[in-house]
């Protein structure tokens, strides 16, 4: 959306950007011949007229009188408002204008309510002409932004609302064009953010990275995100009007929607803001889906929709990303349909294309039940290899994600992978190596020769998956424990120096293994703790690998860092790991260094005897605390909070507060001692009068 530094002025055509940007001669192709007649472009017939001599100079007054001077509020707002008044029945003509739309602009963020919504009514008559421009879509939306901070006050809603019906109303006439241009795609993503209340930045910005760690269970769903969307209420109503008049007049162009990327993206924003209202949200997505029925009965949803349209669909770029949105907001009932009866049987197919297969990481993404895991597994299951060498690792990345989110399939899937990627011999000596350097690995064709490629960077979607295995109960994975447990020294230092390598390392470190082969990895960086230490990315394994280790080995990576302490100070993490290890401690008093690190553990083993689970058996064989923590499980959690509940009722029973039970325990030692200590030193006393 940014400007480009042309300074045209008169003559221009306001959508001269139209058929270029919007894929027009790219969508035709694939378009019946009814669509081609039914298509309106009214838009290609609008010139902006030229703008006078003395219109242009006042303005630039305009301009060099209110920006980069400071001028009071009051007085500031009604320079802006005299001046939007002398754009009546010019609007277009000079939001258009390269210069001008910048003044205009100015003035939108400084004027009053009022000339605020009096300048959008006005601009209604041409509003798509101007969204649709380059340099239009940037007033306009300087507009809606205004407006949106007025919003706070409800007094103002009737006002705003009446000029955004006059907006919506001019949009409806045609609104195939808006949402087909690049530029009023983007207006209209922000108008109807305006509806919902949601901030227009915020929503704007979603970066992949969130999506892709919600699908591999990396962040929580954004739930919260549609709970907060849904419980904003600013001009519902006015949202669900404007969105059903909108797809009403492009019904016969819901093909070029389809298949266009702007309108795409339109449609997506759409999607989101209707979550939580399922009958919407059902009538929007089997209009998208091409349905032709107009009412569909529950189990019946897809009724005259055409299957091997959708199938095709699917393999372009725009209707794939809409359907991931459609996948990821659709009622259960919708997706059970479109799992069983669309893509069903043709999974390992789309996996195989360049775009469908994204349609099937959201299909496992959102899988609501193990039924529909079990449906996916059957499919894909054994396809693992076969999509490895196709470099679709992201498919099998959702399906793992998957089955851990759904606890279905689970082990399968981890032994699914390591016999993907390694058999013989080398098994399972050679799992982690070969996923670290999925894409390496897979791209030779004589595999037997393959070795660890050295100064090559680790796969990150081979580290996702690894990542996702270690969080798995350590049953299940063992075979991939006794491969990193088996990787050479310097291997697991360049692993540790990678910054998808360390996260690899370091989840294996936070896993639910047993101490003793956490150290057995530890031990294999003795001696490197020092330069790790200093290492923009090895800092956090040092910190982890400190965490897991026992007495000796902290001791071992603290005598290592003590030399660095100079450069540690100077480092990003260096500070922190300074006063995490206290490092300074152990320079002054590695004695009472240690009996801290002791005193510590105890505090945390006694911290887990009274609230953790009952099974703490492994203080007596680990010395520290590491493997403890990560052995709690959810069965595991459930007895803690059966019994907070219990001491909880026993406590309402008899009207003692929860904490009393555990503080009176400690209250009552802590007498005991002091009377211990009393008599002891009265004791002490008398012995001290018998001998003199």
């Amino acid at each position: 959306m940014g400007r480009k530094t042309s300074k045209k002025h008169a003559g221009v055509n306001a959508d001269h950007t139209v058929e270029s940007v919007s894929g027009g001669n790219a969508d035709d192709n694939n378009r019946s011949h009814k669509d081609k007649k039914t298509t309106h472009v009214p838009q290609t017939s609008f010139l902006r007229k030229q703008i006078d001599p003395e219109t242009a100079k006042y303005f630039a007054e305009i301009a060099n009188a209110i920006e980069g001077t400071e001028i009071d509020p009051e007085e500031r707002s009604v320079i802006c408002g005299n001046a939007l008044e002398e754009t009546r029945g010019k609007e277009a003509e000079l939001a258009t204008d390269y210069i001008i739309s910048h003044t205009l602009q100015t003035l939108l963020e400084g004027c009053s309510l009022d000339h605020l919504c009096s300048f959008l009514q006005s601009c209604a008559k041409n509003f798509s002409h101007i969204a649709a421009d380059r340099s239009g879509s940037h007033v306009v939306e300087t507009a809606l932004k205004s407006l949106s901070f007025h919003l706070q006050d409800n007094e103002n809603h009737s006002l705003i609302e009446h000029a955004l019906k006059k907006i919506c109303k001019a949009i409806v006439v045609n609104p195939v064009d808006i949402m087909c241009n690049c530029h009023g795609s983007h207006v209209l993503r922000s108008l109807l953010c305006l509806f919902k209340g949601v901030p227009l930045e915020e929503f704007h910005s979603t970066k992949s990275s969130v999506g892709l760690a919600e699908r591999l269970n990396l962040k929580a769903p954004h739930a919260k995100d549609n709970v907060s969307l849904q419980s904003v209420q600013i001009f519902p109503s006015l949202l669900k009007k404007f969105v059903s008049e909108m797809l009403n007049a492009a019904s016969e162009d819901i093909s070029k929607l389809q298949m266009n990327q702007y309108s795409s993206l339109v449609l997506q924003t759409v999607l989101k803001l209707l979550a939580g209202n399922e009958q919407e949200l059902l009538h929007l997505i089997r209009v998208l889906l091409g349905s032709s029925a107009g009412n569909a009965n529950t189990g019946n949803l897809l009724e005259g929709i055409t299957i091997r349209n959708i199938l095709r669909l699917v393999e372009e770029t725009a209707y794939s990303h809409l359907m991931e949105a459609i996948l990821e907001f659709a009622p259960e009932t919708l997706y059970n349909e479109l799992l069983t009866k669309v893509f069903r049987k043709s999974l390992f197919r789309m996996s195989s294309h360049h775009c469908a297969n994204f349609v099937v990481q959201a299909l496992a993404s959102h899988a609501k039940s193990q039924d529909h895991m079990d449906l996916i597994w059957e499919e894909l299951g054994t396809k693992f290899r076969d999509l490895f060498e196709m470099g679709k690792f992201g498919v099998v990345v959702s399906v793992l994600a998957a089955t851990q989110r759904l606890h279905s399939h689970e082990h399968e899937c981890c032994q699914a992978i390591a016999a993907a990627v390694c058999t013989g011999d080398e098994f399972p000596k050679c799992i982690i190596p070969r996923i670290l350097f999925l894409e390496n690995f897979f791209s030779l064709r004589d595999k037997s020769n393959w070795s660890w490629p050295h100064g090559t960077k680790i796969h990150v979607v081979g580290s996702l998956i690894l990542q996702s295995i270690f969080r798995l109960p350590s049953e299940l994975i063992q075979v991939y424990v006794t491969s990193i447990t088996s990787l050479e020294e310097h291997h697991v230092l360049e692993a540790s120096k990678d910054p998808s390598g360390s996260r690899v390392i370091e989840s294996f470190l936070n896993s639910n293994i047993s101490g003793k082969q956490k150290r057995k990895l530890v031990a294999k960086l003795r001696g490197h703790f020092g330069e790790l230490s200093v290492h923009p990315f090895g800092s956090f394994t040092v910190e982890k690998c400190f965490t897991a280790s026992n007495l000796n080995l902290r001791e071992t990576i603290v005598s290592e860092m003590l030399p660095l302490q100079p450069e540690l100070s100077k480092s990003k993490q260096g500070p922190y790991l300074l006063r995490k290890l206290d490092i300074d401690g152990f320079a002054r008093q590695p004695d009472q260094w240690k009996s801290r690190q002791a005193s510590q553990q105890s505090a945390l083993k006694e911290f887990y005897a009274t609230f953790g689970p009952k099974e703490t058996k492994s203080f007596e064989k680990e010395s520290f605390l590491a493997d403890t923590v990560s052995k709690s499980k959810p069965g595991k959690l459930k007895d803690i909070r059966k019994e907070i509940e219990t001491t909880l009722a026993s406590a309402k029973t008899s009207n003692t507060p929860f904490l009393a039970h555990q503080v009176s325990k400690k209250v009552r030692r802590s007498k005991d001692e002091k009377k211990r200590h009393r008599k002891d030193g009265e004791s002490e006393s008398k012995r001290k009068k018998i001998k003199v």
